[in-house]
C-alpha cells in the first residue's frame, strides 16, 4: 500500500470517525443529530435531504474502493498529492465546524430542536464550513483517486450539499430573522471573500 493510500485511509477514518463521535456524544445528551429527511418540512427539502442522506452512505464505499484499488493513471503525482492535502484540509475544516457548533450542530434542518445561531470561530469566515469541508474532501479524493464512479458520486454530493445549503438558508432566515440576514450580508456562503 502506498503512502498516498495510507494517508487517504487515515483522513477517511478521521473524517467519518469525527462525525460518528459527534452522533454518539449528542445521542447521550438526548440530541438527535441526523435530521435528514425527517420532520415536517417542504417536499423539496425532504427530497434534497433524503437524496443527501443516501449519497452520504453510498460515497463512503466508493471512496474506500477507489483508495484500495488506486487505479489512477490519468493525473500527475503532484495533482494526486494536492488532492490528499485538499481532502485533509476539508476534513479539518469539517471537524472544526462541528466542534464550533457544539450541541447546535445537526445534519439536516432541525425539525423541532431549539438550536442556537453560531457566528464565532470558523463561522466568521464561512456560513457553511461543514459543507465546505465535505466539498473539499470529496474533491480532494477525486483528484487523488480519479475514476468515473468517484467523479459522478462526488459531483452529485457537492450539488446536493449546495441544494441543502439553499434550503437551510430559508430555514435560518425564518428561525433567526434579522440576526441571520445581517450575518448573511457579512459572511459568504462558502468563504467571507465570496459573498454569494
Amino acid at each position: 500500500m502506498s503512502i498516498l493510500q495510507i494517508s487517504a485511509i487515515i483522513i477517511l477514518i478521521l473524517f467519518y470517525g469525527a462525525y460518528l463521535t459527534k452522533l454518539i456524544v449528542q445521542k447521550r445528551k438526548g440530541i438527535q443529530t441526523t435530521q435528514l429527511g425527517i420532520g415536517s418540512k417542504s417536499k423539496k427539502t425532504l427530497l434534497v435531504e433524503k437524496l443527501l442522506k443516501f449519497t452520504s452512505f453510498v460515497i463512503v464505499p466508493i471512496e474506500l474502493i477507489s483508495i484500495l484499488l488506486d487505479t489512477n493513471s490519468f493525473l500527475s503525482e503532484k495533482v494526486r498529492i494536492s488532492g490528499i492535502v485538499l481532502a485533509a484540509v476539508g476534513s479539518l475544516v469539517f471537524i472544526i465546524a462541528m466542534v464550533t457548533m457544539r450541541d447546535s450542530w445537526r445534519a439536516g434542518i432541525p425539525a423541532e430542536d431549539n438550536t442556537q445561531m453560531v457566528t464565532s470561530g470558523i463561522y466568521r469566515i464561512s456560513r457553511n464550513p461543514a459543507f465546505l469541508g465535505f466539498d473539499l474532501t470529496y474533491i480532494g479524493y477525486y483528484l487523488a483517486f480519479d475514476n468515473l464512479p468517484l467523479l459522478l458520486i462526488s459531483l452529485f454530493a457537492v450539488t446536493l450539499m449546495h441544494l441543502q445549503i439553499l434550503e437551510e438558508e430559508k430555514y435560518l432566515a425564518n428561525r433567526f430573522g434579522t440576526k441571520y440576514l445581517e450575518y448573511k450580508k457579512n459572511v459568504g456562503r462558502y468563504l467571507k471573500i465570496v459573498p454569494f
